[in-house]
């Protein structure tokens, strides 16, 4: 059988599930050893992927579920270890292998002003030489739940997230160079409102979230810019 492990989460400024997690595939057996074999060397971060949207999936309910909210999800960028590896029956069932290799996740290149960006404004906020806003939080929350597939949740924040922007960055020292991405969020508005009236009364529909996608997009990138100007 098919096994996919991401597991031992670093730490992060977000509070995630730590530990050890295992992902057991059993909706395509491998025939024999050889099969196994012939997986294993094919196989790659698609199958981590997979992997942890399942993981994801069950971590969500469980939050729901337990009504805990300091239960997040697990990127690929937080496992310390990730494995991939086959066995049958018993043995998976026990955490064993009958062969396993242990994938390492190849970072994209950055330049290193970009690279040192975030730890630069960490120290400024920390020092309490740089502020945070209401609709960097928001936004976020609507990101994941886009990413998680979880349009309607995300229509809904966004729409909360989207008027956090608008007001925030509108009496920001920014403001001035932020004129044309605000206008642009502005006109949004209209279609996130119905966007997120949509996801009251059911599911989006594909134009719905195209809209919420762009516009989660572009609140994403007007931060950035703020960013920008402000360090």
């Amino acid at each position: 059988r098919r096994r996919a492990q991401p597991a031992a989460a670093k730490p992060d400024p977000t509070p995630v599930t730590t530990g050890r997690a295992t992902v057991i595939d059993v909706g395509a057996p491998l025939g024999d050893a050889d099969q196994g074999r012939a997986w294993l060397e094919a196989a790659g971060e698609p199958e981590i992927e997979d992997g942890l949207a399942v993981l994801n999936r069950a971590l969500h309910s469980f939050r729901l579920v337990t009504a805990d909210p300091y239960l997040y999800p697990v990127s690929r960028r937080q496992t310390l270890v990730a494995r991939l590896g086959y066995g049958a029956g018993e043995q998976v069932a026990d955490g064993l292998w009958s062969a396993a290799r242990e994938l390492i996740a190849t970072e994209r290149r950055q330049r290193r002003t970009r690279a040192l960006a975030p730890q630069s404004r960490l120290a400024a906020v920390l020092g309490a030489r740089g502020t945070t806003l209401a609709c960097e939080e928001l936004v976020l929350r609507a990101r994941l739940d886009l990413d998680q597939g979880r349009d309607r949740e995300a229509a809904l924040q966004l729409l909360v997230a989207l008027d956090a922007t608008l007001a925030e960055l509108r009496t920001d020292p920014a403001a001035p160079a932020l004129t044309e991405r605000v206008d642009q969020l502005r006109d949004q508005r209209q279609g996130v409102t119905a966007a997120a009236q949509a996801a009251l009364e059911g599911a989006l529909g594909p134009e719905q979230r195209e809209t919420v996608a762009f516009t989660v997009g572009r609140i994403e990138a007007a931060l950035r810019a703020r960013d920008a100007q402000n360090s």
